[in-house]
């Protein structure tokens, strides 16, 4: 696909070094005169082998000054997602104004960020310098928690999109790219800022049920009450309030969204971090829930089902138009679940075809991973199930 400031291509197959320098000179060659900004590469273990070979042919004959990217088995081009394949997605974007910085880092640095100011000091990048980081890592090689728990202290308020490398099932070997270097473990991570920020989407596949509810007692990451009742008890009430037609779409599909930030006079979708709903005790009256609750946090039950979950993404896309008015967005890169693609949603291209439909034609290079990155609120978490699109949006324009 191409538009002005992007250009995204998919290579089909293994390791063919003059036909892959052919295929990067007419990729770049779609930009005309614009000089590449940053490129996102994406490849797939076939091509494991000669990742570093791949890299250094793009750089060149690409002419990528910026090189970012991650391994996974399904690609995203365009409004195209290619599942289960051999190949590589590429992006090559024209930034105006931006000044891009990318780092790398592994285990042993996120052991040693001790002091508040570890990564400013590490990444040569002070917080008011950043527009945003897109940010893509190993799943298996590093603390991924403890590292996005550190970023929100060193920048917070700045967004981060990105996803956890995939690669063959049953395998624990993926790789991110940064430039030519391959690694194997560790994260890769570039930061965004001068004329460009990062702007985006984090859709978590999900519709609201019911009412909202205060959490009026929990410990550790079970809820006790809420609005002074039995949690259990509250949740069989929602339950029995929906029709028979959403009591059955609901049943082992149902979610607790907190929301993150208490400071609003209304709550709507991004508003509320989706966690799984892990068991209950009718006994006791307690849910127990993936996250750690706190007493006066609202909360809000959710279904997750292919239907909320094209609801949510339209919903979510359509808001992020309304919210950038006018402003320029030069492309982007796309990150969905492995739970996602046709398995969800029994057909090809949803999520990719959606992005087109409400944002298009944008440039847009992508992946599916083993865990998405993306703000709720002023903080970024890790999700799953969840598309999370990042847009490179130019930072001074506007329209009144």
């Amino acid at each position: 696909m191409l538009t002005e400031f992007g250009v995204t291509a998919r290579w089909h197959g293994g390791y063919d070094e003059s036909a892959l320098e052919a295929w990067a000179v007419e990729a770049r060659s779609n930009l005309g005169d614009r000089r590449v900004s940053l490129g996102i590469v994406f490849m797939t273990p076939r091509l494991f082998p000669n990742a570093a070979q791949v890299l250094e042919i793009l750089r060149v004959h690409a002419r990528i000054p910026l090189l970012v990217g991650a391994s996974s088995t399904s690609l995203i081009a365009g409004g195209e997602e290619a599942e289960d394949c051999d190949g590589i997605a590429l992006g090559l974007f024209s930034l105006p104004g931006a000044e891009l910085r990318g780092v790398y880092f592994n285990q042993g640095r996120v052991e040693a960020a001790t002091e508040a100011d570890f990564w400013v000091r590490e990444t040569g990048v002070q917080a008011g310098e950043t527009g945003g980081w897109l940010a893509f890592l190993d799943p298996f090689g590093i603390d991924a928690e403890n590292w996005l728990k550190q970023w929100n202290l060193a920048y917070a308020g700045r967004p981060v999109f990105g996803g956890l490398s995939s690669g063959a099932p049953g395998k624990q070997s993926t790789q991110v790219y940064l430039d030519g270097a391959v690694y194997e473990e560790g994260g890769v991570a570039v930061s965004v800022g001068g004329g460009v920020e990062l702007a985006g989407v984090i859709s978590q596949g999900c519709t609201p049920v019911g009412q909202t509810w205060t959490i009026t007692r929990a410990e550790r990451n079970f809820i006790h009450e809420l609005g002074g009742r039995p949690a259990y008890e509250v949740l069989a009430e929602t339950f029995e309030g929906l029709s028979s037609e959403e009591q059955l779409r609901a049943r082992g599909n149902l979610f607790v969204g907190l929301v993150v930030d208490e400071y609003r006079d209304e709550f709507r979708r991004g508003d509320f971090l989706v966690r799984s709903l892990m068991g209950v005790d009718p006994q006791s009256g307690a849910l127990a829930v993936g996250a750690m609750p706190r007493p006066g946090q609202t909360l809000q039950f959710q279904r997750r089902d292919a239907a909320a979950a094209s609801e949510d993404l339209q919903t979510m896309l359509r808001q992020t138009r309304e919210r950038l008015g006018g402003r320029s967005i030069y492309g982007g890169f796309l990150c969905c679940c492995n739970g996602r693609g046709q398995a969800l949603f029994g057909k090809p291209d949803h999520d990719a075809a959606l992005v087109q439909a409400e944002l298009g034609p944008l440039s847009v290079a992508g992946f599916f991973c083993n865990g998405e990155i993306g703000p709720v609120g002023a903080r970024n978490f890790f999700h799953g199930y969840t598309a999370s699109l990042g847009l490179f949006v130019d930072r001074a324009s506007s329209t009144p």
